[in-house]
């Protein structure tokens, strides 16, 4: 157990929100859940995970603090208290909404579904963070397909408002509605669309990077030029290359393989460009070092000139 972490059952009071998966994205979303006041458990099987997450959101509030301008409805110290930190998906027992944030593999999320509808209360609602996986076939690990829909989160989660819904055709008005309110409680509004491989988000951007990458690999352009196109050209905050460093490389390949297999569409293959990198261990700004170079800790900064 980590910090803040008690035994199985003593976390489990109710009104608890759940969060599956202790990465990026998990701590993001556990960190704007308890600054809007709500008590929070994640779980993750990691302990080297768990190890860092704590010192991961407090970082992330320093941050979110500083671009938003304003402090929250609650200190530092009381949102960092709000989080139970765990190994057991059990001390989800009393959890009321779940969000899982596990990596991008298929069979993974799927068993995290089917224990979570073994652990959870009936009427609890199950929200999948995933970028690109159909709702319908998590939601059918269940026996409450109309407690299950998306909520796709955007990276940096404290820092992006708007979360794609995805609602597959069993999501009940009443899960609808309850993801909204709660999405609506923690400053962030939901955009809705229907269920289908990578929702319409990753369908569109999986292949603008996969391009992209591409267009580096024929050597067209290098990173900078391909990312000042977008930006100068088209208005974009952010060019593909440096989103795709921002998201992970690794998610990025992953994603692009869930799209393919469910899909059957042969765009979705990876570039070789995208796999070397992985390979090398150059996932982006995680690593310091991806299509872009950045400095230590580079948090939401831009790249640094080659």
């Amino acid at each position: 157990m980590q910090q803040g972490t008690t035994a199985h059952g003593a976390t489990a009071g109710t009104g608890v929100i759940g969060v599956v998966g202790a990465g990026t994205m998990g701590t993001g979303i556990a960190q704007c859940l308890a600054e809007a006041g709500h008590r929070v458990v994640v779980v993750d099987p990691a302990e080297e995970a768990l190890a860092t997450a704590r010192a991961r959101v407090r970082d992330g509030i320093r941050m979110a603090r500083l671009f938003r301008g304003a402090p929250s409805a609650v200190s530092m110290d009381e949102a960092l208290d709000a989080i139970t930190w765990t190994q057991d998906l059990r001390d989800l027992a009393g959890a009321r909404f779940v969000l899982e944030c596990a990596t991008e593999r298929i069979p993974l999320k799927e068993k995290i579904f089917r224990e979570l509808d073994e652990v959870c209360p009936p009427g609890a609602v199950f929200a999948t963070v995933t970028s690109a996986i159909p709702v319908e076939r998590l939601a059918a690990q269940t026996e409450r397909p109309g407690q299950v829909l998306g909520m796709h989160f955007m990276n940096p989660a404290p820092l992006k408002e708007a979360v794609e819904v995805a609602r597959c055709p069993e999501t009940s008005d009443a899960t609808l509605n309850t993801a909204l309110e709660l999405l609506a409680g923690i400053g962030k509004h939901g955009i809705v669309v229907a269920d289908g491989p990578g929702f319409v988000s990753n369908r569109v951007l999986m292949l603008t990077v996969n391009e992209a990458a591409t267009v580096v690999q024929q050597g067209t352009a290098d990173p900078a030029t391909v990312d000042r196109i977008f930006q100068e050209c088209f208005g974009h905050a952010m060019g593909p290359l440096a989103t795709a460093d921002l998201i992970g490389l690794d998610t990025i390949v992953d994603t692009l393989y869930v799209l393919l297999e469910c899909t059957g569409d042969d765009r979705f293959q990876p570039c070789a460009l995208l796999r070397q990198r992985v390979e090398d261990g150059h996932l982006g700004r995680k690593t310091g070092e991806g299509f872009h170079p950045y400095p230590a800790h580079a948090g939401i900064r831009s790249p640094r000139p080659r």
